[in-house]
């Protein structure tokens, strides 16, 4: 019943314009920051390991800077179950989806990597841009009532949920269409999961070799979505090329590429990348 009642109070706040949002976004960044000090433990040591040559003031800086945007993001999310198709196109444009259309007409599905940069839930908006069947691959979870009402949120433009346990074997089974499949990765895997590691932001990290194994197997071509924040509550995306051929890759060739790409787009705003959560607790034996 809380659940439920829940889930009506977030549709009734998402219908308030953004420029209300904001307004308890700025509520919230004290809260956060200020009075729970949420996680300030975890960005804190995640900023010493990832830039360890900054000072302590400039890594406040880049942490105050987060909680701002963390508690944009979270706002800018709840907008996203009511918002129309028109408004999502306006504050989040894909530069170039011309680079997906070439692919289409090649008869080639295109594996989209993502990271937590940016508002990493809009990614599935580009489904407004192609009439091709979008894939996003994702963690399910444990709340059920939640579970069913943010597939629906989620998939509101075009978009199939895949959960992870299941991604290889469902976005196979689209391989006689064109497809995207968009797969956020740097999320830090369990330790039964197939990965690697290698070094991220100064650290040894372990990553999901997902992306690559599709990418080989099926020949699919890899770019990666590079989003920017061009202010609040706007953003582009451009499809950056990764891989054209990926059966010519060498082994863990293709994951270095997408962990490098993330990796330089954090190093130029750092802000933006959810330093709240645990990426480092996998650790090599």
């Amino acid at each position: 019943m809380l659940t439920r009642l829940g889930i009506f109070g977030l549709r009734l706040v998402s219908l308030l314009p953004l420029s209300v949002l904001y307004l308890i976004s700025d509520i919230l960044f004290v809260v956060l920051y200020h009075i729970t000090k949420y996680r300030r433990a975890v960005v804190d040591e995640n900023l010493q390991n990832s830039f360890p040559e900054k000072s302590d003031a400039e890594r406040k800086d880049i942490a105050l800077k987060y909680y701002h945007y963390l508690c944009d993001l979270i706002i800018e999310s709840v907008k996203m179950i009511s918002i129309s198709k028109e408004e999502a196109m306006q504050r989040f444009t894909f530069v170039n989806p011309e680079l997906l259309e070439e692919y289409f007409k090649q008869s080639k599905s295109v594996i989209a990597a993502a990271g937590h940069y940016g508002n990493w839930e809009m990614a599935s908006n580009v489904g407004l841009i192609t009439d091709k069947k979008i894939l996003v691959v994702y963690k399910p979870l444990s709340n059920a009532h939640f579970e069913n009402f943010l597939r629906k949120v989620r998939s509101r433009f075009n978009a199939k949920l895949v959960p992870m346990k299941t991604s290889f074997k469902q976005i196979l089974s689209y391989r006689k269409e064109p497809t995207v499949s968009i797969i956020v990765s740097d999320q830090t895997p369990v330790r039964s999961d197939s990965h690697m590691f290698t070094t991220f932001l100064n650290q040894p990290t372990a990553v999901f070799l997902g992306i690559e194994k599709l990418a080989r197997a099926y020949d699919y071509p890899v770019v990666f979505c590079d989003v920017k924040v061009v202010k609040r509550g706007h953003y582009t995306c451009e499809f950056v090329p990764l891989v054209e051929n990926p059966k010519l890759c060498a082994e863990h060739e293709i994951t270095e590429l997408h962990v490098k790409h993330l990796e330089k787009m954090i190093l130029k705003e750092p802000q933006y990348w959810i330093w709240s959560h645990k990426r480092w607790k996998l650790k090599p034996e």
